[in-house]
């Protein structure tokens, strides 16, 4: 069964902020490319394609940061955050006819995301502020420090972003997955180009799927912004948390997933505890990917027909219009 491509269009995250140091080299490889990612002189991050247009060398592997870019390991040839070849060590000016592709980087939410276009355009929309945007109940409150235990990764999962995605419109998955005793509701959806949000509720104060906006306890938030970086607002008995789960392709068939978790501070509670708990859903649901097959016409039942018909209509908006992916 054909899947969708794995050149989607969008924002992906490849790193987390604490992985890029100052004047930090990290190789990384997404999107079937080896990149290179660094910390620049000015603190802000750029990421390269990794071989330098002189002969070829790895920028990734032995490259270091100077005050105008990366340099080179094999003949010292500097390039800048923008791909731009600023310095030859041994000659009077640049190459300025040869360039690295670069990408557009934004670092938020602790972490850092770049835009990927298989045309090479320019971004269409901003990484949203993950807190944000799942309304006042939590953005308002305090959080423990994101510190080395709340941010994970999950390397080369078999798995399409889409497919993560899906879960949005996926409520009965809660019960023989994640074991909760019944399915939740969904009491709003929205979307436009870009953007994806619900909320869902769970337990009896919810089976009237009525939405009652200034009410949030026992429901979650959902907000996708493109098939990259998604976000859900939790509020449960013990306070709130923040779960950002972003999968980016590292090659035609898996995907790192990263997993970020944001606990509210409460006072007298057990931060350990519940980010363990918070932890605790995410592995099971990778069991189901790593062997799921993709179905361009899956056998939906008529109560979730509308709801996965919908979703990937959606996501045909980040593909290359070239190439094909599912109904």
């Amino acid at each position: 069964m054909s899947k969708p491509s794995m050149l989607p269009t969008g924002w992906f995250q490849v790193a987390w902020s604490a992985d890029v140091t100052d004047h930090a080299v990290v190789p990384l490889h997404y999107f079937g490319r080896d990149l290179v990612a660094f910390r620049q002189a000015d603190g802000s991050v750029g990421v390269l394609d990794a071989h330098c247009q002189h002969l070829g060398a790895s920028l990734a592997h032995g490259g270091c940061v100077v005050d105008d870019g990366i340099q080179c390991p094999f003949h010292g040839w500097v390039w800048d955050g923008q791909g731009r070849n600023v310095r030859i060590p041994y000659e009077k000016r640049p190459n300025r006819g040869r360039r690295i592709r670069s990408y557009p980087v934004t670092e938020a939410n602790d972490s850092i995301y770049i835009w990927h276009d298989a045309g090479g355009a320019e971004p269409r929309w901003e990484v949203p502020d993950g807190r944000a945007v799942l309304g006042p109940h939590v953005a308002s409150r305090k959080y423990y420090r994101f510190n080395a235990d709340c941010r994970t990764r999950f390397e080369r999962v078999k798995v399409h972003p889409q497919v993560i995605a899906e879960n949005a419109v996926d409520p009965h998955h809660f019960r023989f997955v994640h074991r909760t005793p019944i399915s939740p509701g969904v009491l709003r959806e929205t979307r436009d180009d870009v953007i994806w949000s619900a909320k869902v509720g769970f337990g009896k104060r919810w089976a009237d799927g009525v939405d009652r906006p200034a009410d949030t306890v026992n429901t979650i938030e959902i907000y996708w912004s493109g098939i990259g970086i998604s976000f859900n607002g939790e509020h449960i008995r013990d306070g709130v948390r923040v779960i950002s789960i972003c999968a980016t392709p590292v090659d035609d068939e898996t995907s790192d997933i990263f997993a970020g978790y944001w606990i509210s501070d409460e006072a007298g509670d057990d931060f350990a505890d519940r980010l363990a708990q918070a932890k605790a859903a995410l592995p099971d649901d990778i069991r189901i990917w790593e062997h799921q097959q993709y179905l361009d016409r899956p056998a939906l039942a008529p109560s979730e027909a509308a709801g996965f018909e919908a979703l990937r209509s959606w996501a045909r908006g980040f593909y290359p219009q070239s190439v094909g992916h599912g109904v």
